[in-house]
């Protein structure tokens, strides 16, 4: 696919249904994985489903970076926000995100300060604007806002705001997906992997997945066509038993990615272990500010008294293992009566990148 004329031929869409049918098996169940909440919500916004092989299914991954950020993050969001003089600064999606107790709209109902904002640059124009607060930036994002985030970070250091922080919840998505691969209770026969991630990280990541574990890969985009090229190559490694990392969003990934995003990435953060909700710590999965930048975290500048509980997760949600693939929606019973995006018991129906939500928009269980 690389013409915009392409993207929206119907009839193109009509022969690749009729070559997945092709070289469709047809004896057996085939789980692909569509790892980015983007690909979820185009697969059921366009009506996909309806179209692929019965046999044929595509379940969700945790590629929703507001659903996989631990609940520890909430309560610790929660906690700084009620320090004085602290202003927390947040993209919308993480205001109804349930922490262990509340989340930072009750909090913010209750007269905390906490500011929405659209990026980086709104959260240093924050910190600018008032010298004497301290403003704490919600830093959370896979890769493809990870660099965005550390041009801040240089641009908070070249200011010299001393009045700046972050709270991390920065995630990369290949240790995640060998988490998932690791997982006996999960099978899958094939990753889509996200087109957004992929052109900053490149094709090489991927890699370890169809060599060490046999699984295929395909890098898709988010058209309605994208996704269904990327099914036939998936579905035609499968059938041949060759497993490889195909790079069906051409038009914008490159296989060495974006080198400059990556420089920019790790000039000023480094990987660490950290927890995901739902599929707990994974090793050097996320990233923390250098010791150089190490004065822009805020954890490292004001102590609190927090102590992380375990099993914290909602029993009436199965977010857990739905952000694992293991479920969908429809198998919790809290889906669509007790939790509706505006009251939201887990984070997967918070994000409009979550898979309930995408679910409940587009009613499909």
């Amino acid at each position: 696919m690389n013409y915009l004329k392409e993207i929206q031929d119907k009839n193109l869409v009509y022969k690749l249904i009729q070559a997945i049918k092709k070289c469709n098996p047809g004896n057996r169940k085939i789980n692909f994985m569509e790892v980015c909440g983007t690909h979820t919500q185009s697969f059921f916004q366009n009506g996909l489903k309806s179209l692929l092989p019965d046999n044929l299914w595509l379940i969700s991954g945790p590629g929703c970076p507001v659903c996989v950020s631990d609940q520890s993050f909430i309560d610790k969001a929660i906690i700084f926000a009620k320090e004085k003089n602290t202003i927390i600064a947040t993209f919308g999606d993480m205001l109804r995100v349930p922490g262990t107790s509340s989340s930072l709209e009750k909090e913010r109902a209750n007269g905390a300060k906490i500011n929405l904002v659209y990026s980086i640059t709104d959260a240093l124009d924050l910190a600018k604007t008032n010298p004497d607060k301290k403003i704490v930036f919600l830093a959370v994002g896979f890769e493809t806002t990870i660099p965005t985030i550390a041009c801040g970070i240089l641009e908070a250091e070249k200011q010299k705001l001393n009045n700046f922080f972050i709270l991390s919840s920065l995630k990369l998505i290949p240790p995640a997906l060998k988490n998932i691969v690791l997982d006996k209770e999960v099978k899958i026969d094939g990753f889509l992997c996200p087109g957004h991630v992929s052109a900053v990280i490149g094709t090489k990541p991927y890699q370890f997945i169809v060599n060490r574990y046999k699984i295929p890969c395909v890098i898709s985009g988010f058209e309605a066509l994208d996704i269904l090229e990327a099914i036939f190559l998936l579905l035609r490694q499968v059938v041949k038993n060759k497993a490889k990392v195909e790079n069906q969003y051409q038009r914008v990934v490159r296989k060495e990615g974006n080198p400059i995003a990556q420089k920019l990435t790790y000039k000023v953060f480094k990987k660490a272990t950290v927890p995901w909700r739902g599929l707990g710590k994974i090793s050097q999965s996320g990233l923390v500010l250098k010791d150089k930048y190490r004065k822009f975290d805020i954890e490292k500048n004001i102590k609190i008294n927090f102590k992380p509980r375990l099993n914290r997760l909602n029993s009436k949600c199965i977010c857990a293992d739905i952000l694992k693939g293991k479920n969908s929606p429809g198998d919790c019973r809290s889906f669509a009566s007790i939790c509706k995006p505006e009251n939201p018991l887990g984070p997967c129906m918070v994000s409009i990148e979550g898979t309930c939500n995408i679910y409940y928009r587009f009613g499909k269980n």
